[in-house]
């Protein structure tokens, strides 16, 4: 078992964690429940993604790394649309409006 990603937050492992597993790959959170014992703990606590097969990490990486951009995306910045002018938020590919692309 080898860790693969160290989460920003719960969500983000949970997300991360239920992608992988779409794919076939074993994983486990650990260190999801720490935050309860901040005070006791150093602050910095987060939920660590661990693959279970060693020989599945390879493929975990590249997973993950479609996962980070697909996500980061995420935070792209809006956009307005050429068919109809609508301001589109940035983690949309489609104009929500008339159903414009990207440009």
């Amino acid at each position: 078992m080898q860790r693969l990603y160290q989460a920003g937050n719960r969500i983000e492992a949970q997300l991360l964690s239920d992608f992988l597993g779409r794919q076939r790959i074993d994983n486990s959170i650990l260190g999801d429940y720490l935050a309860g014992a901040v005070g006791e703990l150093p602050a910095d606590i987060y939920p660590s993604v661990w693959i279970l097969h060693d020989a599945d990490l390879p493929r975990a990486r590249t997973l993950l790394q479609g996962f980070l951009d697909d996500h980061r995306r995420d935070d792209a910045a809006s956009w307005v649309c050429r068919g109809c002018g609508e301001l589109v938020d940035g983690s949309f590919d489609l104009c929500w409006r008339c159903g414009g692309e990207h440009p």
